[in-house]
């Protein structure tokens, strides 16, 4: 195998096939990227047999083969070379490598050793613009759980019905829900994995540009273009979250969003992990009052409010209230409540597309 390629497009395309090579295999081989040059392209491939990614770029192929190459030891190389053309060639699974005045000589590994990627053959598939799937994925993945032994709550449910797509994610703690209109009438579910999530928002690009996703058995591939990534689907049920959104409420309050972002901020710095980062609600007489204490100290914050509906004391873990907050696009929210024991419900003032539920700390009325 022989090319030539820019050494800027070479490094860009490495750190994308990264993406889909994880530290914590067991494989030697999966901790490499498949190169294979043919038609003037370079396809460079990176799994961990979960996430699979292929990204293409244009070079000057000579010679046309494949190699499998250590991704961090070739990165690394690749990152560090001067701007210019590289020149590579490999013989006999040796790999040269050639920029300027710097040369470099490393092992690899036979093509065809590596792992085959998921054969997608009946698929369904739609498209949603490249800048509302970046959004999409911003308001929802961060609430997935962490927790291994709950393998359907790790990833964001994709589900379309009725003309409308719906992401949702949960971690038994709070809900982030986003309803987008679709073009799709194909009635679907699928569970994609958090982590392949946030790995595809590393790569997508801020453009308005359609992007295909096909979803097929036991898999979900995005089509970026140059770049496909392929995601395994989790298996098992979903939590049934509409049970636990309520249209019914007692207390609402509406607040300007970054006035309570920042208190909620500041109210946090005296709020202790481990007392789950605890912060006091007061809502009364159009307004919010956030108090936080600690050993340390306490503060007190006060915001305007529109209330309608009864006053209410309510305590919440501020790091789950504020990252819901933080991923509202609307200049004025609305909290919703249903008592000191519900959960809180909060979206965009006349905007429903965003719903984020977060369940409150319970704590005796006095401790208030």
């Amino acid at each position: 195998m022989k090319f030539a390629i820019e050494q800027k497009d070479l490094s860009k395309h490495i750190s994308i096939a990264q993406r889909g090579i994880s530290s914590r295999s067991t494989l030697q081989i999966l901790d490499g990227i498949l190169i294979e040059a043919s038609n003037n392209r370079l396809k460079l491939t990176g799994t961990d047999l979960e996430i699979s990614i292929e990204t293409f770029v244009d070079c000057e192929v000579l010679e046309e083969g494949s190699i499998v190459v250590n991704s961090r030891i070739f990165g690394d190389i690749v990152k560090k070379l001067p701007a210019g053309l590289i020149h590579i060639e490999v013989v006999n699974n040796n790999i040269n490598i050639r920029c300027g005045n710097s040369e470099f000589n490393i092992a690899g590994n036979p093509g065809e050793d590596y792992p085959e990627l998921p054969l997608i053959v009946e698929s369904e598939t739609f498209s949603l613009p490249t800048d509302i799937l970046k959004a999409v994925i911003k308001q929802t993945v961060f609430a997935t759980s962490q927790d291994e032994t709950r393998p359907s709550l790790t990833g964001v449910l994709l589900e379309i019905s009725n003309g409308q797509i719906s992401f949702v994610a949960l971690d038994g703690y709070r809900l982030a829900l986003k309803k987008l209109p679709t073009n799709s009438d194909l009635p679907t579910k699928a569970i994609i994995l958090g982590r392949s999530l946030n790995e595809l928002n590393k790569i997508l690009e801020d453009t308005e540009e359609d992007l295909k996703i096909n979803i097929a058995s036991g898999h979900i591939v995005f089509n970026l273009g140059d770049t496909i990534v392929y995601s395994r689907l989790l298996e098992g049920q979903f939590f049934n979250y509409r049970d636990i959104i309520r249209d019914d409420h007692k207390t609402r309050v509406i607040v300007n969003r970054k006035q309570l972002q920042d208190s909620l901020e500041r109210a946090s710095l005296l709020a202790k992990e481990e007392k789950a980062n605890l912060v006091k609600l007061n809502v009364s007489d159009n307004r919010v009052v956030i108090r936080s204490n600690s050993e340390i100290g306490n503060v007190y914050e006060e915001i305007e409010s529109i209330q309608n509906g009864d006053n209410l004391n309510i305590a919440f873990n501020s790091r789950y209230l504020l990252e819901g907050i933080k991923v509202i696009d609307t200049e004025r929210i609305e909290l919703n409540f249903m008592g000191s024991l519900n959960p809180c419900i909060i979206n965009g003032v006349e905007d429903d597309s965003y719903i984020y539920l977060v369940l409150p700390v319970r704590l005796a009325q006095e401790d208030y």
